[in-house]
């Protein structure tokens, strides 16, 4: 492994006032303190390239890791085109200034992704005095977040995720949670967080049906709940979704919903686990969480089988559940039901980040640029239409009321 120091970006600031942390202090993982991609901030309804953009630095590689933050320093990470050399990048909040550019992981022979996947697509996670990096099985690292040193790295978990890998890691007290979920091997694994150090590792068991690999993949991040004094860990796979003990590893629950793909960070309300399977016969189950073995026949409390994205994920808002689909067709349905209350095609190109929700107002960024914000509410009320160079493959976060917005190649910090 080879670690450098790149030489610092200049980032183009345009307003000189400071972000503030009013709202939020740290969005420390894929989507957000909860991970579910709420905020209380108030963002800009309105902006652009040339309006409201407080600084705007270039990202050099490519990477469709979600920016997380903590205090003063943005992390996010990127990859060569090819894949040969693996980084992660930190930014300044104030200034946009590149803090650092270390390479981690270099690999002689990467193997194959696919076209609209990167090499960098897992978000870090992040706590006090400690950044957390994962590339799938090219390598994860615990990093020192003044200097960016490895404190250690795994690059012995095997897995061909054939596409790319996906899934994020979660942190939960002493252990790092991961998800393998490839064409030759399906596991969950947990890491001592100090060392790096495997605590337990899980094989998924799921009769996929086939012999076919790339119907076995999965690229979810998993989801900490607590039901009934009951923690759990909800780990999404191809087929079926498994709920494990996070301090051991021995399983709960499972649910079969069919598919491949699931991409889509689980959701908790009302007693329900909100799943979405990808490219499956049940594209989103809602599932009681208080069962043992397979409750596929018991617990789960309704289905849809259409108009479901299949990698943006879902927003929850008191008893409404609001989607926006890979193909621009916005919805909400009763979360306790499942009955649908209303659907919307709002177009703007494809979307594959996650959307956010702040002050009853749902930002939805597409591939081809476009920022489409609507209420969210019993009626579909589209409040604005905004839209930024290059497009969005990153998930939005958010500190104070300042956005922070990755597209293919600029972090962006909007806010009034």
């Amino acid at each position: 492994m080879k670690a450098t120091i790149a030489p610092l970006v200049t980032a183009l600031v345009l307003v000189s006032s400071c972000c503030t942390l009013n709202a939020e202090e740290h969005w420390p993982q894929f989507r957000g303190p909860r991970g579910d991609g709420t905020t209380p901030g108030n963002p800009p309804l309105r902006f652009s390239e040339s309006e409201k953009v407080r600084w705007r630095t270039s990202i050099p590689g490519r990477g469709w890791s979600s920016p997380v933050v903590w205090g003063e320093r943005i992390w996010l990470t990127t990859a060569s085109d090819d894949g040969k050399t693996m980084s992660v990048i930190c930014v300044d909040r104030k200034s946009g200034g590149m803090v650092h550019n270390r390479v981690l992981f270099e690999n002689e022979n990467p193997r194959f992704r696919h076209p609209t996947n990167s090499y960098a697509s897992c978000t870090p996670v992040l706590e006090q005095g400690a950044v957390y990096v994962h590339f799938g099985s090219y390598g994860t690292a615990c990093l020192d977040p003044k200097t960016a040193e490895v404190r250690w790295s795994r690059r012995d978990l095997e897995c061909d995720h054939f596409r790319g890998p996906g899934s994020s890691p979660v942190i939960d007290g002493e252990r790092l949670y991961v998800a393998y979920d490839g064409a030759d091997v399906q596991y969950v694994v947990a890491l001592d967080k100090h060392s790096g150090k495997t605590i337990w590792r899980r094989d998924r068991n799921i009769d996929y049906g086939t012999d076919n690999g790339d119907r076995k993949k999965a690229y979810s991040t998993a989801q900490l709940i607590e039901y009934k004094g009951r923690r759990q860990l909800i780990s999404p796979s191809a087929m079926e979704t498994i709920a494990y003990n996070p301090t051991n590893g021995d399983e709960l629950w499972r649910v079969k919903h069919g598919g491949m793909n699931a991409a889509i960070r689980p959701l908790f309300a009302h007693g329900l686990v909100y799943i979405a399977a990808g490219d499956g016969a049940k594209d989103m189950v809602a599932v009681r969480p208080d069962g043992s073995g397979d409750v596929t026949s018991t617990h789960i409390e309704w289905s849809l089988g259409k108009g479901v994205p299949k990698r943006p994920s879902q927003i929850i808002v008191d008893d409404k559940l609001f989607m926006m689909d890979d193909k621009g067709v916005a919805s909400c349905v009763n979360a306790k039901t499942g009955k649908s209350i209303w659907q919307k095609r709002v177009g703007g190109g494809e979307y594959r980040a996650s959307p956010l929700l702040a002050q009853g107002r749902i930002y939805c960024f597409s591939t081809e640029g476009a920022i489409k914000v609507f209420e969210a509410g019993k009626r579909f009320k589209l409040l604005a239409e905004n839209e930024l160079p290059d497009g969005f493959q990153a998930s939005p976060a958010m500190l104070g009321d300042s956005l922070i917005l990755r597209t293919t190649k600029h972090l962006y910090c909007i806010e009034d």
